[in-house]
């Protein structure tokens, strides 16, 4: 090649990264789709969800706790704040873990594993409203969000035509731990004399490897990005806004049983520890509600499967006053596991489709989740006001289950800017 060539090729290549904001899609190397490097990625990336979302998913055991013992003073929506606040943390963060992780990989991830630890033992310690709030929920969030974002991204990089079934074992690691974490909690918490400090300590202990195991595995496959921090002009692509608004509001009616599903089953005169074993079921039955829509999402479409979640999940958010007994209420735990875990692997990636080049995943997951996780901060709030205000949770199911609703038909809807249409497999 001459050196008019390379002269002429790299001007091409600076043009387009000043208009793209983005490195030539031309010069990325294929996603293995496989091989041990990918699957460690997704393990060390599952163990991260197990760890962080996990966790996250069993909040509705402290929420009926801390209103019974060290915040009983509180209402219930004043309450629900601290885990809405550390959900919004642990999505929003990400506008900015993202586009750092696609500049310098695992050294995102390592901080984030410790600060993560270190927010679990102060929480432990914790007696007051406005500790459990900084603890529980600013620093715990922030270090979630140091960890979450940056796996999705790490997996992204390394699969292409089973994205979406990989990001379906990794957030499947979020609904084991969702089964451990209730339980465990709920048995150290009400039927042990270990009390709440030691529980909470117990917890840090056993995510200490698993995130210990996760900085040694979750790793760019490719170069770093060096353009703007920032992908703004994302932002004037209609699809990515209308599937960032449809997490938005799949996200209302996701995280409302999470928060308000124990208090609920007591109000219908279920046993507590039982009560918070339901959380358990969610997440148990969410385990193949995130895997086997993530088969069929890499067939048949991730839109597709994305906005089909959504709907279903709206539907059963509107049927929670129909649970009145416990048998009634843990089969109503199962479908909604299954589900409502669609939307989490779902959305990521649905999000995926909105960029050519996988050096960007993280900066574009980043981003849409900080605008949607706004959700997780407004919703469970609202929701705890409602309960106050009417002493009840028909308005609480009505509210959330409309939104939601409304979330998975925008999806549906946002197929017609696709050249695949309103009927195509996208």
């Amino acid at each position: 090649m001459s050196p008019s060539t390379g002269t002429d090729t790299e001007s091409a290549q600076q043009k387009y990264e000043a208009d793209s904001e983005g490195p030539a899609p031309g010069i990325i190397s294929p996603a293995p789709d496989g091989g041990a490097r990918a699957w460690l990625v997704v393990a060390g990336s599952a163990s991260i969800f197990f760890s962080c979302l996990g966790f996250m998913n069993s909040f509705g055991v402290f929420q009926e706790y801390y209103t019974t013992n060290q915040l009983r003073g509180e209402s219930p929506d004043k309450v629900a704040w601290i885990g809405s606040l550390m959900s919004f943390l642990q999505f929003a963060g990400g506008a900015i873990a993202g586009p750092l992780f696609d500049r310098y990989g695992t050294w995102v991830v390592r901080p984030g594993a410790v600060l993560y630890v270190l927010g679990l033992v102060m929480t432990s310690l914790c007696t007051r409203y406005w500790q459990f709030m900084l603890a529980q929920g600013v620093l715990t969030g922030l270090a979630m969000s140091m960890l979450q974002v940056p796996a999705f991204a790490a997996v992204a990089q390394c699969f292409d035509k089973k994205r979406a079934a990989a990001m379906g074992l990794v957030v499947s690691g979020s609904s084991i731990g969702g089964i451990v974490f209730p339980i465990a909690l709920s048995k150290m918490l009400n039927d042990s004399a270990l009390g709440f400090g030691w529980s909470v300590r117990i917890m840090a202990l056993v995510v200490a490897p698993l995130l210990a195991f996760s900085c040694a595995t979750v790793a760019p496959r490719l170069p770093p990005r060096r353009t703007n921090f920032f992908i703004l002009s994302a932002f004037r692509d209609v699809k990515y806004v209308a599937l960032v608004f449809a997490m938005f509001c799949c996200m209302i009616g996701m995280f409302t049983p999470l928060f308000f599903l124990p208090s609920y089953a007591v109000t219908r005169g279920v046993n507590p520890t039982l009560a918070s074993y339901l959380l358990a079921i969610v997440n148990g039955a969410s385990t193949f509600g995130r895997i086997i829509p993530g088969l069929l999402a890499d067939k048949y479409g991730r839109l597709n499967t994305f906005g089909l979640g959504g709907i279903a999940t709206g539907i059963v958010v509107l049927c929670l006053n129909s649970a009145t007994s416990t048998a009634g209420l843990v089969v109503y735990s199962i479908v909604l596991g299954f589900t409502s875990g669609t939307i989490i692997s779902g959305v990521s990636a649905a999000i995926s489709i909105c960029t050519d080049d996988p050096r960007n995943l993280g900066t574009y997951m980043g981003m849409g989740m900080a605008v949607g996780s706004s959700a997780a901060l407004v919703g469970p709030p609202v929701n705890g006001v409602l309960v106050d205000k009417y002493g009840g949770f028909l308005q609480v199911s009505i509210f959330s289950g409309v939104v939601c609703l409304f979330g998975g038909i925008l999806v549906v809807v946002t197929k017609l800017t696709t050249p695949q249409g309103l009927f195509g497999k996208v």
